[in-house]
């Protein structure tokens, strides 16, 4: 990735070679607006389905049964979404954003509409990893167009749209799901994905207009279809549905020193031997070895790894601590959390006011130290404290990562190539979801270890007394843990990431 200088993200940034001149994907005389939109529903369906599903789950068992297997209607759906970005993002390079972009709404619409039909628990979570097939190219190809659409200078604005809806969404997810549970009825939950899905393949399948690939010149044989790697494909899904698995499910449904956690684990870790090994025959590698082999990518991607990891103190933790330590409702507790998605597109909208002075790597350094600060600062509230406390500290910590993730994002798909941005961009967020399922394995054991240390020493006669304090302890050590991510991030940054991103030079005759 060397060349002249051209168009940075600032002057800490250096330009890279010219990128080829095929133009990004472009829109009809109506603008970019109606693909925006687009762009925005589909990322909110996603993001509402993650989270929608959680407080319905009572009427779901009521009416389909199987409680024993219920946690799979979210691991399912989740599993599938992670385990198809790397295909997906691939098949968009391939073949371009908008077939699999369309590709993955009818897939999503099919399983909502499925799901809303489901006559028990096995058909509804079967139902569930239909709808993640969907999920997957709508998750990863969003992110892609919103790159391709709009220029350098403008990919913060639409990042951070995007942003406030993914947050918007999954906030709001188990408070739309009760409401149409309580006072409809659950399958309302998915029925309503389709008038959204609908709305947004109309926007897309009109207003997106891709550019055809450059014919052979005169003369010139006939360029050779694109092979898929399918072999590569389906050891990178088989690879990621055997660790994933033994990461949601290791400690909830086995113990982690079980059988089952091991046979997941090392298989998992001979599919992934199998995958080196057929990406590097492979003639066009779902998984390229680029992607780890430029500090600037593999940089981001352990960077956003960590921030996944990371997450899980706010998304998964928070709630419990505000209604077992403060005291609070659902709907207060989720109030607390919802700080965090005030200040985050805000912080992220404006970054490029800091990347284009300092650059990428030195804006999201900036915010990943605050961010740390912040998790650093939680041990220290006062027991039991006042809701106003942490929400501070969620509107602080927004900032903070909003400071660092889109600079990261921003800047890795502005160093690759239309051909390439799918695939970075895909590896970019398949991190990012492993390390959220890293972290909630990780910060459960860790939870899980202290209320049983706490409870062994008051025993169960003082459990009442007991629970909130081992909460609070519980949650001040996910904390810290989530501070340990965050460093580990900002050593990675620090250490790897160039000093510089190799910013290519963007095609502006093409907008």
């Amino acid at each position: 990735m060397s060349g002249t200088a051209g168009h940075s993200g600032g002057p800490a940034d250096s330009g890279a070679a010219r990128e080829p001149r095929r133009p990004p994907a472009v829109t009809a005389p109506r603008g970019r607006g109606p693909v925006a939109a687009a762009l925005m529903l589909g990322m909110g369906l996603v993001a509402l389905d993650s989270t929608v599903v959680s407080t319905a789950v009572p009427q779901i068992v009521g009416d389909l049964g199987g409680l024993s297997v219920f946690s799979w209607l979210f691991s399912g759906y989740l599993l599938t979404v992670t385990v198809t970005l790397p295909v997906y993002g691939k098949l968009s390079d391939t073949f371009g954003r908008k077939p699999v972009l369309i590709t993955g709404i009818v897939l999503f619409l099919i399983g909502s509409l499925l799901c809303a039909s489901a006559w028990n628990m096995a058909s509804l979570i079967a139902f569930r990893i239909l709808q993640g097939l969907g999920g997957g190219a709508l998750q990863g190809t969003v992110q892609t167009i919103a790159a391709d659409l709009y220029p350098l200078a403008e990919r913060p604005r639409i990042q951070a749209r995007l942003s406030t809806v993914w947050a918007t969404s999954a906030v709001a997810g188990p408070a739309i799901g009760g409401l149409l549970a309580g006072y409809a009825d659950w399958r309302w939950i998915f029925l309503v994905n389709l008038p959204v899905g609908a709305v947004a393949l109309w926007l897309v399948a009109r207003n997106l207009v891709e550019p055809t690939p450059a014919r052979a010149p005169e003369g010139a044989p006939a360029r050779a279809p694109a092979r898929v790697d399918w072999p590569g494909a389906l050891a990178v899904f088989a690879t990621g549905a055997l660790l994933l698995t033994a990461l949601v499910q290791g400690g909830v449904a086995w113990p982690w020193l079980s059988a089952p956690s091991l046979v997941l684990l090392g298989g998992a870790a001979v599919l992934a031997a199998l995958t080196v090994l057929i990406e590097r025959r492979a003639e066009n590698p779902v998984i390229p070895g680029w992607v780890w082999r430029r500090r600037t990518i593999a940089a981001v991607n352990l960077s956003l790894g960590a921030l996944g990891l990371l997450m899980v103190a706010p998304t998964v933790f928070l709630p419990t601590y505000a209604q077992s330590v403060l005291g609070l409702g659902p709907i207060a507790a989720g109030f607390v959390l919802s700080a965090m998605t005030l200040s985050w597109p805000v912080s992220a909208a404006l970054s490029d006011r800091v990347y284009n002075r300092v650059g990428f790597r030195l804006t999201a350094v900036t915010g990943i130290a605050l961010a740390v600060l912040v998790l650093l600062a939680f041990p220290l509230l006062p027991y039991p404290g006042e809701a106003w406390q942490p929400a501070l500290l969620m509107l602080l910590l927004g900032g903070a990562l909003g400071l660092f993730q889109l600079p990261l994002i921003v800047g890795v798909q502005s160093t690759v190539p239309w051909s390439e941005r799918g695939t970075t961009t895909a590896s970019v967020l398949f991190c990012r979801q492993v390390g959220q399922s890293l972290g909630a394995a990780l910060f459960g054991a860790v939870a899980n270890a202290t209320l049983g240390a706490r409870l062994g020493e008051g025993g169960l006669d003082d459990i009442d007394s007991l629970t909130p304090a081992a909460v609070d302890a519980a949650v001040e050590y996910v904390f810290l843990g989530a501070a340990a991510a965050g460093v580990l991030a900002l050593l990675v940054l620090l250490t790897l990431a160039p000093r510089r991103f190799p910013v290519l030079r963007e095609d502006r005759d093409a907008r």
